[in-house]
């Protein structure tokens, strides 16, 4: 029998692909990638760009291919069967990226090259890959002896088998919750479309009533409007202690387990701890430089994030009499004062925000800013019915990308939301080879009397994946691992958070939020109020998102040899950040996904530090009109389409003209 994932293909053959072809597949292309390597070594010409540099950067297409199929997969549409294979085959990869690392002899002709870098007259994107390709090496133990490489092969092993372990917990605990509620009266203070939502996963689950769940479109709503305080508080427990139980799901040593591991893997390699090495390879370059952003950050936040807390602790008091505000109370009470203050009410919104519109809405803002065209097309296989594909061409019709998007939450798929690849763009041959792009969310499911309706958060969230899908989709580099998103991790955010900025905003507004009965558009006093409650409670957001900054920080920038207890360690570590009591059944730590299963060690500051990119960016705009096609076009041309090719804050300052200062996002948040 054929295995359709080692044929040719262009896009991925998702209906061709039964469970049992992975395996093969990956040990058949992780051969074949051996031998592109061997042809590289056993080249008996002197060390050259061509055919060291550049030959090894196009050596492992097929695997690629076939291993960013395979994991999309495990987070979008999973099962037992893919998740015991995604134990089985991360260490094997992980095992062969080492075999490649420690290859004595491919690092001495990559060394050869870097050493002649200086008489060599390479373009600044072949000097950034022949740097990137060095150290790629050299950061990941080329320089070791025989002993410690072998070390360093069994902690990444171990390492890529926990990060998979910490994800299946937390997903698992997720899944395994339900808030059955039988009694109409706990429903109250909930949205219709709440209601509804509830109903049908009850009705899927074959069950009388309504069943609330800890995935984001049931849990949000039910967090911020549900009346019933002590089944919020149920319900909010039970979020947080995702991988916290007493069960086989529990997250703890495995956190202490991979945060040990990454320090020792630190100091093999030379480095003071897992943050000096991440943080080399970063925009921010340092710790004490992560550590004084988030401090500075700190001081302008904390004294709004207290004076709003109190705020909202007075509202709570004097509504419902609660003396104490907890954290099942934030979302509630916030929504209630927002409305209060800025008689706002989500509910009222949600019938502007249609799925549809929506997406038509940031496909009409792509054309006027990038003119890209998006055209629905059924001739693209797929993973699972939901699944929506695209074909994107510029004005004149050239082919620029394929896009595929996936917005509803099912059982298998992961929570949040995320923009993927499942080919990256290159040029090679001669051919400019197109990206096929995707993008992941988890919004409320249509129902049976109304179409699928996005909060204004969710609005945000699909612009922000959208973002990154541009930085994808206009992607125009030579080299695959230079391209899109392939940039320093704290860079990435810049494309995705300042396409967020065109939510806000009028003229953008009018082209898609229009009430899915009447076709009306959203009314300009809902415009005003977006806008005047855009950085409502931003003090308490900030200090959130600190937190989060520093806990990452306190796990990977000290020794923690001693660690022993996950949750007294967090505690500490949110003790300047802390407003609402703590939680003893509760810990972050255990479900942190982004740091203990996503890329982000010793980078979750970078969401912050890419918000002072794109309020800066943004302001240009504004300056000059939000449509503006020469800015766009300068955007387009030193940030979206160079990828990693050269230094982020050179692309930046060719961009705007010059370094950005957090001023413009601190007079956003109204922080100062």
């Amino acid at each position: 029998m054929k295995n359709p994932l080692l044929e040719d293909f262009n896009t991925a053959p998702f209906s061709k692909i039964k469970v049992t072809d992975y395996k093969p597949a990956i040990k058949k292309a992780i051969e074949i990638t051996k031998q592109e390597i061997d042809e590289i070594i056993n080249n008996p010409k002197a060390p050259t760009f061509k055919n060291t540099t550049e030959k090894l950067d196009f050596t492992g297409q097929k695997l690629n291919k076939i291993t960013s199929i395979f994991f999309n997969l495990n987070s979008a549409e999973t099962s037992p069967e893919i998740q015991e294979i995604a134990k089985e085959i991360s260490p094997w990869l992980s095992e062969f990226k080492n075999d490649m690392i420690l290859n004595q002899e491919l690092f001495k002709r990559v060394k050869s090259v870097y050493d002649q870098r200086k008489n060599l007259d390479l373009t600044p994107e072949q000097s950034t890959l022949l740097d990137k390709q060095y150290k790629g090496f050299s950061r990941n133990g080329a320089n070791l002896n025989g002993a410690d490489k072998e070390t360093l092969r069994e902690i990444d092993a171990k390492l890529s088998k926990l990060s998979l372990q910490f994800g299946e917990h937390v997903l698992a605990d997720g899944n395994a919750f339900e808030l059955h509620i039988t009694d109409e009266k706990d429903l109250s203070g909930l949205p219709e479309s709440a209601k509804e939502a509830a109903k049908l996963i009850a009705k899927q689950k074959e069950k009388v009533g309504w069943i609330f769940t800890l995935d984001y479109p049931s849990y949000i709503p039910f967090m911020t409007y549900a009346d019933n305080r002590e089944l919020r508080k149920k319900l909010a427990i039970a979020y947080g202690k995702k991988g916290f139980q007493n069960n086989k799901n529990n997250n703890e040593k495995v956190v202490l387990e991979i945060v040990k591991l990454r320090q020792q893997r630190a100091e093999l390699l030379g480095y003071k701890t897992h943050a000096h090495f991440v943080l080399e390879d970063r925009m921010a370059e340092t710790p004490d430089k992560v550590t004084s952003f988030l401090q500075e950050l700190l001081e302008k936040a904390k004294p709004a994030a207290i004076k709003e807390f109190k705020q909202l602790q007075e509202f709570a008091k004097k509504r419902d009499e609660i003396e104490q505000l907890e954290k099942w109370d934030s979302a509630y009470y916030s929504e209630k004062l927002k409305k209060e203050l800025f008689d706002l009410d989500q509910e009222l919104l949600k019938p502007y925000f249609s799925l549809n519109n929506v997406i038509e809405g940031v496909f009409t803002i792509a054309n006027k800013l990038y003119d890209l065209n998006f055209k629905e097309v059924f001739t693209i296989d797929k993973y699972h019915d939901e699944v929506k594909t695209y074909e994107v061409t510029d004005n004149d019709t050239n082919f620029i990308a394929i896009l595929y998007a996936d917005f509803h939450p099912r059982e298998g798929k992961r929570n949040g939301a995320w923009m993927t690849s499942y080919k990256s763009q290159q040029i090679f041959e001669g051919v400019n080879e197109r990206p096929h792009i995707s993008i992941v969310c988890n919004f409320t499911k249509p129902t049976e009397n109304k179409p699928s309706l996005l909060t204004f958060n969710e609005v945000t969230t699909l612009f922000h994946e959208f973002g990154h899908a541009l930085h994808g989709m206009l992607a125009n580099t030579t080299y695959n691992s230079l391209s899109g998103t392939s940039v320093l991790w704290d860079f990435v955010e810049l494309p995705s958070q300042i396409l967020e900025n065109w939510c806000y905003e009028k003229e953008a507004l009018e082209l898609f939020a229009k009430h899915y009965k009447t076709g009306e558009v959203i009314p300009m006093e809902y415009i005003q109020k977006i806008k005047d409650s855009s950085s409502f409670l931003e003090g308490m957001q900030t200090l959130r998102q600190i937190s989060f900054g520093l806990l990452d920080m306190a796990w990977h920038n000290q020794d923690i040899s001693n660690v022993t207890n996950v949750k007294e360690f967090e505690q500490k570590a949110f003790r300047g950040t802390q407003l609402f009591p703590d939680v003893a059944e509760n810990c972050m730590s255990t479900s942190f996904s982004h740091i203990f299963q996503g890329g982000y060690s010793a980078g979750y500051y970078s969401y912050k530090w890419a918000e002072v990119l794109d309020a800066d960016a943004f302001e240009y705009f504004k300056e000059n009109g939000i449509f503006n096609k020469e800015i766009a076009q300068k955007f387009k041309d030193h940030v979206l389409s160079k990828g990693g090719t050269e230094k982020p804050m050179i692309l930046y300052k060719r961009f705007r003209g010059k370094e950005p200062k957090p001023d413009a996002l601190l007079k956003r948040a109204r922080l100062v």
